[in-house]
């Protein structure tokens, strides 16, 4: 998910993704463990969009606390 499509959710949309994609590490976590993950790189992507969408929402936290 780039940054772009990341701002242009609401927050209740951030919100649903967040949880989507930590759900989503969870799983791909549990495969490594398990030798079923295909592609190891995939956790490394999933924690990226995790920071991505955790950084949007600070910025909106911020922004609404300065006015």
């Amino acid at each position: 998910m780039k940054i772009d499509e990341v701002r242009q959710l609401s927050d209740d949309e951030l919100r649903a993704e967040l949880s989507r994609l930590r759900r989503h590490l969870f799983d791909l976590r549990s495969q490594a463990v398990t030798e079923k993950l295909e592609d190891p790189s995939m956790i490394a992507k999933a924690r990226r969009d995790v920071a991505r969408l955790r950084t949007i929402q600070r910025q909106r936290a911020l922004a609404a606390q300065r006015g």
